[in-house]
């Protein structure tokens, strides 16, 4: 593959972005800090990947970065097939009640603007001939609950968006991967309550890869979220308001 990944300074984009790495896939780095990005870029070239890796600013706060970070990307690599979206960003429902601005950026963050880079990709892979887009969103918007209304509010746009996207281009070549991502441990999670089936970011880069090799348009990881969210489908909606989970 010749693959762009934002969000592999840390956690699950650095996972997958090792493992790439490691069987001799081609990676150019995105994502907010220049130090960061120099460093894992040093840090996938000691993992295998073929020198150089290459990186560029692009923050989903700032739109105006998404075309410039996608065309230094395609220059580098001679193009590009696979896009690998992992960065979002995470906050509680007791502080996006109480902080509009901190909201605001969430929802800009994880669905509007996530939506624009991925039709500023979605216009590339299509005029190539089509390719893999693979977006980790979360098992927060499969039904709505009770500590997650906010976040699961803007996964669940972003859910609907890539089910739409493989629905209307995937006959002519894009593949869109939709990862469905239940509770693991990184450092967006660090502080929160853990549950026992939390996952770990290695096994559940494994996973992703797999799905992305494979072109599956969706993919539960941790794999027991696949039934939870079984579960939680099922449930009546006078059920999920006496749960806190």
């Amino acid at each position: 593959m010749k693959a762009v990944v934002l969000g592999a300074t840390g956690g699950i984009g650095r996972a997958i972005s090792r493992r790439m790495a490691a069987r001799g896939d081609r990676l150019f780095l995105l994502g907010r800090d220049p130090y960061d990005l120099a460093a894992s870029a040093k840090d996938l070239e000691a993992h295998g990947a073929i020198p150089p890796v290459g990186s560029t600013t692009c923050d989903l706060l700032q739109p105006e970065t998404f075309a410039p970070a996608l065309d230094r990307a395609a220059a580098e690599l001679g193009g590009f097939d696979t896009v690998i979206v992992t960065a979002a960003q995470f906050a509680t429902q007791d502080r996006l009640e109480t902080e509009p601005d901190t909201l605001c950026r969430l929802l800009l963050a994880n669905f509007t603007h996530t939506i624009g880079l991925c039709e500023e990709v979605r216009r590339r892979l299509l005029a190539r001939g089509g390719g893999t887009l693979c977006v980790v969103s979360s098992v927060a918007g499969e039904r709505a609950r009770k500590p997650v209304v906010l976040y699961g509010a803007a996964k669940a746009g972003l859910l609907y968006y890539l089910e739409g996207l493989d629905h209307r281009f995937r006959s002519a070549g894009l593949r869109t991967v939709s990862v469905k991502l239940g509770f693991v441990r990184t450092a967006m999670t660090a502080g929160l309550r853990v549950p026992p089936f939390a996952g770990e970011p290695d096994a559940v880069a494994a996973r992703i890869l797999r799905a992305i090799d494979r072109g599956r348009p969706v993919v539960y990881a941790p794999p027991i979220w696949r039934w939870i969210a079984v579960v939680l489908r099922s449930l009546p909606r006078a059920v999920l308001r006496r749960l806190e989970f």
